[in-house]
């Protein structure tokens, strides 16, 4: 094999390869997309009315999810199977992000912790590794993890809230008492 021929044939290879990242990267855009939309669908939580609504907003982010879960379904079919860990870093940030919002929406709807075979369904791929796309325990963790900041910043939220429309009261009711009385002669 000649020089020419070897560096042709890498470049080859390389093209190959340059395609399939293009490829993934396409479909993790879509992923990302969507990831905001949930996102925002869910920050509303923090709103002064954000838990009257908690049911619906929650329904409206496991609708989206099933976007994500045809986004994956897309994903599996861009690399071998084999090669998961080579192109693992194109989708890592934003399924960490998304093991975070079904982590979210699950303690939402029952306040409990999730198990990262629940967050794997929502998803709609695997936990376990042989199967190709998984969801890996470190990118499980890391969602639980950003889901534990998001809940002790919902709490503060919610005690300034409560603080809030306490003041609010304490004002209306001391503005009442300090308005002045007109009296009129009759």
């Amino acid at each position: 094999m000649s020089v020419t021929e070897m560096f042709s044939h890498i470049q080859g290879f390389l093209s190959a390869d340059q395609e399939v990242r293009e490829d993934i990267r396409k479909v993790v855009q879509g992923l990302e997309q969507t990831a905001r939309e949930i996102l925002t669908v869910l920050q509303s939580v923090h709103q002064p009315t954000g838990f009257k609504d908690i049911p619906n907003k929650c329904l409206k982010a496991r609708e989206l999810f099933s976007t994500v879960q045809i986004h994956i379904g897309e994903l599996r079919t861009k690399f071998p199977v084999e090669q998961y860990y080579r192109f693992h870093e194109h989708w890592r940030f934003v399924l960490q992000r998304l093991a975070f919002l079904a982590s979210f929406v699950v303690y939402l709807e029952t306040e409990s912790l999730v198990t990262r075979e629940e967050v794997a369904k929502i998803l709609g791929t695997e936990v376990n590794r042989e199967k190709g796309f998984h969801l890996d325990v470190e990118d499980y963790l890391a969602g639980v993890l950003i889901m534990a900041s998001e809940l002790s910043r919902l709490a503060v939220n919610s005690v300034l809230m409560q603080m809030l429309m306490l003041l609010q009261q304490c004002y209306l009711g001391l503005a009442a008492v300090n308005r002045p009385i007109i009296l009129t002669s009759g």
